[in-house]
């Protein structure tokens, strides 16, 4: 089967089109159409963020494992970077959304995403398999990063309250980014083998020539591009919202990770509907180890910079949630086959998270 052509497709025109979207909505916003644009953000938004998964999929089947789901996985994470910055800069945020952002991400990530997939592929396949060394991988460096940055906060006596002092931010900032630049080295160059597809299928698509990857790149970056700008003005609806209808803060957060990590969500389902797991896996785990390994420190430096405080510690329901999903997750992972009693489990806490940012 030959590979498709470039041509007028959906997915060429959606970025940039979104795009238009975000300059025209900027430009028109506190008007009469205001209306009207809030209307038709939900479906532009929905429109760039599958265009990125297309593009996404074109390169990572051209560059093969690990590198294609790294794309995607560091892409997302650089726009969340980005769009938290811009939001702490513009004085619009509190001191605690980098670590709701985060801890939000973890969860629908490890349980969400990890939950529907390992359920989507054990009813369709029964088993799945998967590597255990790269699952570990992950898994240490994610429990370490975690516990640093959500949970020791809350137990340092130097600053009051779930904060870190300015020396103590600097070194688990830079502890942070260490462990994760280690990890990528493992990753992608010396233990590059724990993180390919087992027996992945040959599914008949030809890779994509050099100028249509080149191509797909450009359309990925301003599709996400054009994701992270919509987010941002669809977080401010969700906190007209939550002032309107009195739910926590907390929740708006949670809502604007699920859109940013839709892609990733996308992709993750369709591989393991496919019965390429381990695609799964290194998109949902990889995603948090460089959410947490990238975002932490830049947020930090930033905050230093600015004078702010960074509010890391978790509440304690949500540190005992953050440790069940660990605990699981370390048994979900540790016989390289899956089955649906895994992913409910998964899922049953993801639900678990959901209730309580409503229900704190």
């Amino acid at each position: 089967m030959a590979a498709r052509r470039p041509g007028w497709h959906w997915s060429t025109l959606a970025p940039p089109a979104a795009l238009l979207f975000v300059v025209v909505a900027a430009l028109l916003r506190g008007g009469a159409a205001d209306v009207a644009l809030n209307v038709l953000l939900a479906p532009a938004l929905l429109a760039a963020v599958f265009a990125s998964v297309h593009h996404a999929e074109v390169i990572a089947h051209r560059l093969g494992e690990p590198y294609g789901t790294l794309v995607l996985t560091m892409t997302i994470t650089i726009i969340e970077v980005a769009l938290i910055v811009s939001v702490q800069l513009a004085g619009e945020g509190g001191a605690t959304l980098a670590r709701d952002t985060v801890f939000s991400v973890i969860m629908i990530v490890c349980n969400g995403v990890v939950g529907l997939s390992v359920l989507i592929g054990g009813l369709r396949y029964g088993e799945q398999g998967f590597r255990i060394t790269g699952a570990n991988a992950y898994l240490i460096v994610l429990a370490t990063i975690a516990a640093m940055t959500l949970v020791l906060p809350n137990t340092t006596v130097t600053e009051a309250g779930p904060v870190y002092s300015a020396r103590q931010l600097v070194f688990f900032s830079f502890a942070t980014l260490a462990l994760y630049l280690v990890f990528l080295y493992i990753q992608t160059v010396r233990h590059r083998d724990y993180f390919t597809t087992i027996d992945e299928a040959d599914d008949g698509r030809e890779p994509a020539s050099g100028q249509a990857m080149a191509t797909g790149a450009g359309l990925l970056v301003v599709a996400l591009v054009a994701v992270v700008a919509m987010s941002k003005q669809m977080s401010g609806l969700l906190e007209a919202g939550s002032r309107r209808f009195g739910y926590p803060e907390a929740v708006v957060g949670a809502i604007v990770a699920m859109i940013i990590l839709l892609p990733e969500t996308v992709a993750a389902l369709r591989a393991a509907k496919r019965d390429e797991l381990q695609k799964s896996v290194n998109l949902a785990l990889g995603s948090t180890v460089a959410t947490i390994g990238l975002t932490i420190p830049v947020v930090a430096a930033v905050n230093v910079w600015i004078g702010h405080k960074l509010v890391l510690g978790l509440a304690p329901s949500n540190v005992a949630l953050l440790v069940v999903t660990m605990f699981a997750s370390v048994i979900t992972f540790s016989t390289g086959r899956t089955n649906v009693l895994y992913g409910a489990v998964h899922l049953v806490l993801f639900a678990a998270f959901v209730f309580l940012a409503f229900e704190p």
